[in-house]
């Protein structure tokens, strides 16, 4: 699935970067799977000390595959679920604004938007012995008080991602001022002020 599908990209706007949660994070759920996945061979090999499952009654044979398949078809779809929340759970920050798009089970998404004027703060943090190793941790986006904050979860490098946010804020806050002030901010000023007669 291509970014360009989840939002539309406005004139003039530019992608800085693409943010999806570290990949170490999705080690816990394969790991997960894989030990879900042996469960059933270790099981027979244990209980039936490697002969193969035999019953005398065709229906038992046919429970048993069953079961089997239904088991296995469970796990999968447990590890495709994982894998869509950890792949659709994206923020996007561009030159102008902040995407927060969030996959809810395999059926839902929600997306956020926030303007890089309406931010007042950044916070990153790093938390814990594998993430101060691997580098990755948490952003949080702070907005005006009765907007809800934005948080970036376990994505890599959150303190340069926190410089580079303020960053873009501040120029897109310049940006505006000139939009809407004109060309030059100070002969706006005096402009304004001769036509309220001051």
């Amino acid at each position: 699935m291509s970014i360009k599908t989840l939002f539309t990209q406005q004139p003039g706007e530019k992608i800085e970067f693409v943010l999806r949660r570290h990949p170490i994070v999705f080690a816990g759920p394969v790991f997960v799977f894989i030990i879900l996945a042996l469960i059933p061979l270790i099981g027979k090999e244990i209980f039936l000390e490697g002969q193969p499952l035999a019953f005398s009654n065709p229906l038992a044979q046919a429970g048993i595959v069953l079961l089997l398949v239904t088991y296995y078809l469970g796990i999968w779809v447990f590890f495709l679920s994982q894998f869509t929340d950890y792949y659709l759970d994206i923020n996007i920050v561009t030159n102008d604004r902040i995407i927060d798009i969030n996959q809810k089970g395999l059926f839902g998404r929600s997306i956020a938007e926030l303007d890089l004027t309406r931010v007042q703060d950044v916070h990153s943090e790093i938390k814990g012995i594998i993430p101060t190793l691997l580098g990755y941790g948490y952003v949080t986006v702070q907005t005006a008080s009765n907007e809800e904050n934005f948080h970036f979860e376990q994505v890599p490098n959150p303190n340069a991602i926190r410089q580079r946010i303020l960053e873009l804020a501040a120029l897109d806050r310049k940006r505006e001022a000139r939009e809407i002030m004109g060309t030059n901010p100070a002969a706006a000023g005096h402009r304004e002020m001769k036509e309220q007669g001051l």
